[in-house]
């Protein structure tokens, strides 16, 4: 997985992806990634309502619901290590928290509702993430949980992935 990466360099990425591949590329904006990672299920996690280190890279130290402790890695993992969702996407839960293209709002009251960033109102220079990540506890690595981080800001912890928008 990318890790290590502020929000201002996955733009950038995705901008260099795009003029290279002369189609458009960027980052998801958190009603993607949502989708994304759910394909197509309502319940806490892609896979059912709760989680295990054998499903996913998280803090093992800690439980969620009725799921046993498990394995702590310390460290993030191979993409391909867990299994994918119904969509064929990795890593969606844990791993590394994962930035969206989305400025950070406080809810969703006033969001695009045709699955666009909202990018408008509040301070431009905190970005929301999704995910959770390898030291997490599961229950920030559920699809609902939102947090968010200074753009300009990266460690261990934070990745990205990127989204195709055909014709644009």
């Amino acid at each position: 997985s990318v890790e290590t990466v502020t929000w201002h360099n996955a733009t950038k990425f995705c901008q260099k992806l795009s003029k290279k591949i002369g189609k458009t590329y960027k980052l998801p904006s958190e009603s993607q990634w949502e989708y994304a990672c759910r394909a197509g299920t309502t319940t806490p996690f892609y896979f059912g309502e709760t989680i295990t280190t054998d499903l996913v890279n998280y803090n093992g130290n800690y439980t969620y619901g009725d799921a046993p402790k498990g394995e702590y890695r310390g460290e993030t993992t191979d993409v391909g290590t867990f299994p994918p969702n119904a969509f064929g996407l990795y890593d969606m839960h844990g791993n590394v928290w994962e930035w969206c293209q989305d400025i950070r709002h406080d809810n969703y009251e006033g969001a695009p509702n045709d699955g666009s960033a909202w990018e408008t109102g509040g301070d431009s220079k905190i970005r929301v993430l999704r995910g959770g990540y390898w030291e997490d506890e599961p229950g920030n690595c559920r699809s609902a949980f939102r947090l968010w981080g200074d753009a300009d800001f990266c460690n261990n912890n934070r990745g990205f992935r990127v989204v195709y928008l055909p014709g644009v």
